[in-house]
């Protein structure tokens, strides 16, 4: 059974999430906000988040003139897969790390070899 929570509540998780991620790490974070939807383009199914923008393995000269890059969370696909607040904050904790690897440049095969897939 998919865990019902408020926008607040979810958000609160996604800070939580945020807060796990090393401040060292998070520094090297260059142009990124993050954003959560209610529910992904259809096209792309119960995907629980996505990276978008040029990661910084392929930035090149002039890249600051870039829109910010985006990490979407997708608040449907996350809570419809968990079964109780704990096991959402986790999911959410890691989508988070999932996509903030994107802007680094990790591909999903090495995300998935890590143990982050």
């Amino acid at each position: 059974m998919p865990v019902l929570v408020d926008d607040a509540t979810f958000d609160d998780a996604v800070g939580a999430a945020l807060d796990e991620v090393p401040v060292a790490l998070m520094d090297l974070l260059d142009n990124v906000v993050f954003l959560v939807e209610d529910e992904p383009p259809e096209e792309l199914g119960d995907l629980l988040g996505l990276y978008e923008g040029t990661p910084l393995t392929e930035r090149g000269w002039g890249a600051e003139a870039l829109l910010p890059d985006r990490i979407y969370l997708y608040r449907g696909p996350l809570s419809r897969m968990c079964d109780d607040l704990d096991h959402l904050r986790n999911e959410v904790t890691v989508t988070v790390v999932h996509e903030i690897a994107h802007h680094f440049g990790i591909d999903d095969e090495r995300l998935h070899a890590m143990g982050w897939g």
